[in-house]
């Protein structure tokens, strides 16, 4: 704000374009308060994964992108298993 106060004083669409991002920075900042800091919001409550897991219902595992091909290839690494078992 001061760099564009001091050096730009006059190029209004600098200005308005600072004000919005602090806009939206604040925003953000307010979403994230209400979700307690996570960035996107539980589909289901920790409780009940971790009762599935146990029961098997849910399987747990870690999700494997590739970042070039991103939208087309992935992969699920089950834990517990071996690097070869995969789904």
């Amino acid at each position: 704000q001061n760099y564009l106060d001091n050096f730009w004083p006059d190029l209004k669409a600098a200005h308005e374009l600072f004000e919005s991002i602090v806009q939206a920075r604040r925003e953000r900042e307010t979403e994230s308060q209400e979700n307690k800091g996570k960035e996107y919001p539980e589909h289901l409550p920790v409780e009940i994964l971790e009762a599935g897991i146990k029961s098997g219902r849910y399987i747990q595992g870690t999700l494997n992108v590739n970042k070039h091909r991103a939208q087309l290839e992935a992969f699920v690494r089950l834990q517990g298993f071996g690097s070869k078992e995969t789904g």
